[in-house]
């Protein structure tokens, strides 16, 4: 019987913590969040930070701007989110419409403001493991290894999947903790031969129930990254869960696993980077 990663505790611990820091400090620390459009999901992901922010104490500003606007106008207003003495991260909500380039946007913020390390300077220093600011859900996932004391260091570690927002700086943060790393993806070869050497698996694939046992280790550490539904349309993982659960050492449930530290280390991020700027 795997012992249940619990996302939310882990999450609501972090956050009574960064509040405290932050009360601590002499500068209020602040996020802007911008929105471009009228995606019904994104506007749910807005809400939740602009809610976290509150619990924190920081400040925050959101900017709700129509489908219609141009990319020229997003990054006259990412421009002047850059010089404000008082926003210490900005965060652009994506996706964004077709007609605005996502790599130019995020470019566009200034480094030292991007709470999520999307910028290249950001992830060239996580390359280099001197990175302040680190992608938040790779981030959420080592603060869960790190709570429940699941030693990295000598593992091999799996990640399936090699996007630049969770696959690709999940590896380096793995590697950094001195896993053995092996990426997966599309290409890879008899998948499931490499993922039963895992001792930690993390899947970052977005298909419901694309890991099943035969690919699990007995006694691996499974994380699942996955927010999929099934055909009931219920949530669920990457992980067929009812099968994997019973091999598994731990294992983060689909719903309340990994979703709930997301929001949590940007609110981190933004605290780091708070300190950064007024220490600079």
């Amino acid at each position: 019987m795997a012992i249940m990663i619990d996302g939310k505790a882990v999450s609501a611990a972090t956050r009574e913590q960064i509040k405290r820091e932050a009360a601590e400090m002499t500068v209020k620390p602040g996020l802007a969040v911008i929105i471009v459009g009228d995606d019904p999901a994104s506007h749910v992901y807005v809400r939740n930070k602009k809610r976290g922010c509150e619990e924190v104490g920081f400040n925050s500003w959101v900017y709700e701007l129509p489908e219609s606007t141009t990319q020229d106008e997003l990054l006259t207003l990412i421009d002047s989110l850059n010089v404000k003495d008082d926003v210490h991260g900005i965060l652009v909500q994506l996706p964004l419409p077709r007609h605005i380039d996502e790599s130019v946007v995020t470019e566009r913020i200034v480094p030292e403001k991007d709470v999520d390390a999307f910028h290249s300077v950001n992830a060239g220093r996580i390359f280099k493991g001197e990175a302040s600011l680190l992608p938040c859900t790779p981030a959420g996932i080592m603060e869960l290894l790190r709570y429940y004391n699941i030693e990295v260091a000598g593992k091999r570690c799996v990640v399936i999947g090699r996007s630049n927002i969770v696959g690709k700086p999940m590896a380096m943060l793995l590697l950094g903790a001195n896993g053995t790393v092996t990426i997966c993806h599309s290409r890879t070869r008899e998948l499931a031969q490499v993922t039963r050497e895992a001792d930690i698996l993390v899947s970052a694939v977005g298909k419901a129930k694309f890991v099943t046992s035969d690919m699990v280790k007995d006694g691996a550490v499974v994380i699942d990254v996955g927010m999929n539904r099934n055909e009931d349309g219920k949530l669920c993982g990457d992980v067929d869960f009812v099968s994997a659960e019973p091999k598994c050492s731990y294992i983060t449930p689909v719903p309340g696993g990994v979703g709930p530290m997301t929001i949590t280390m940007l609110l981190r991020n933004t605290l780091t980077a708070a300190r950064n700027i007024i220490k600079n």
